[in-house]
């Protein structure tokens, strides 16, 4: 009996040490997942405090930035008309400006800041050349539309009738385009130089040069626009009777106008091309009888017809800058 005593009580006291050890480990475990819990509770307390901004939707990122691409969302571009050409008309081509280098951007933004109201600046543009602008028509039909659509232009044209580009390579007629602040200064010339028989392309090239080099010594920010002519004949004598023949000198005078153009920074509005080229320029106006009989003047409705082409082109890539 005694023995067995013993050996009960050698149980016993085996049995309260396992006990011990049971509790230790259970209090172990119970600190553990009251410090991981202390811990998360700390870490969701801090992150409702400071929460890290989600990445925002692009539309939401972009929408009050002004950049170029929210242009194309704002009310800065306007309405091109559509022209109403007589049903003569043939083979048209593109009524486009060429203006590889953006050297009008300066003069279409400020035209931008008018139309949208953030400017009350009067914008200057002085359009020189030939018979056909002091005729005045197309260039007062060009001017009056832009003034309707953005406001205060002041468009001043200075014709001479049998003018070539030479004719303003005079220090005189020089500051008198500078006396007048242009914002642009446009130069519409070509007829006259080709119906010289004899025309060189490289002297019309020189000639060019000389007139534009002086007004950028003199308005050395101010960009230029060039047109090219409508198209004209030539005219003979024969069997007593005066004929008429498309004058093919100038295709000629505009692929180098435009080549000069190119060469040196001009922007370009080529109306010959545009209404038919070689092919169909002068058969184009003189059909639908809108030529003068001397078969290179052109009627009021020709002029003004040309006026609109003129303002649609500008109006064109107007457009195209404001919605880049």
């Amino acid at each position: 009996m005694e023995r067995n005593s013993t050996t009960g009580g050698g149980l016993m006291k085996r049995n309260k040490v396992y006990f011990l050890d049971t509790a230790s480990l259970l209090f172990s475990s119970l600190k553990v997942i009251l410090t991981v819990a202390f811990l998360f509770f700390c870490t969701v307390s801090l992150r409702a405090q400071d929460s890290v901004p989600s990445c925002p939707l692009i539309s939401e990122a972009t929408a009050n930035c002004d950049t170029l691409r929210s242009y194309s969302q704002r009310t800065d571009t306007v309405a091109v008309p559509q022209i109403a050409f007589p049903s003569g008309f043939q083979q048209l081509g593109e009524n486009e400006l060429t203006d590889s280098l953006g050297i009008l951007n300066p003069f279409w933004e400020k035209l931008r800041l008018l139309h949208a109201g953030f400017s009350t600046d009067t914008i200057r543009i002085v359009h020189i050349g030939d018979s056909h602008i002091r005729g005045r028509i197309l260039p007062r039909t060009t001017g009056t539309l832009l003034t309707e659509t953005f406001g205060a232009i002041s468009y001043t044209d200075i014709g001479i009738n049998g003018a070539f580009c030479t004719t303003f390579t005079r220090p005189d007629r020089i500051s008198d385009i500078v006396a007048l602040h242009p914002d642009l200064v446009i130069l519409s010339f070509g007829t006259n130089e080709s119906h010289n028989r004899r025309y060189n392309t490289i002297l019309h090239y020189r000639q060019m040069d000389e007139l534009v080099r002086m007004l950028r010594d003199s308005l050395p920010s101010v960009p230029l626009l060039m047109t090219t002519p409508p198209g004209s004949y030539d005219s003979f004598r024969k069997s007593r009777r005066r004929t008429y023949s498309i004058n093919p000198r100038t295709a000629i005078a505009v692929e180098t106008m435009r080549r000069f153009a190119d060469d040196n920074g001009l922007a370009v509005w080529d109306m010959y091309e545009a209404v038919g080229g070689r092919q169909r320029a002068c058969p184009n106006w003189q059909e639908a009888g809108l030529m003068r009989p001397d078969h290179v003047h052109y009627l009021p409705e020709g002029y003004v017809l040309q006026g609109e082409l003129f303002y649609q082109a500008l109006l064109k890539a107007y457009n195209d800058y404001v919605g880049y």
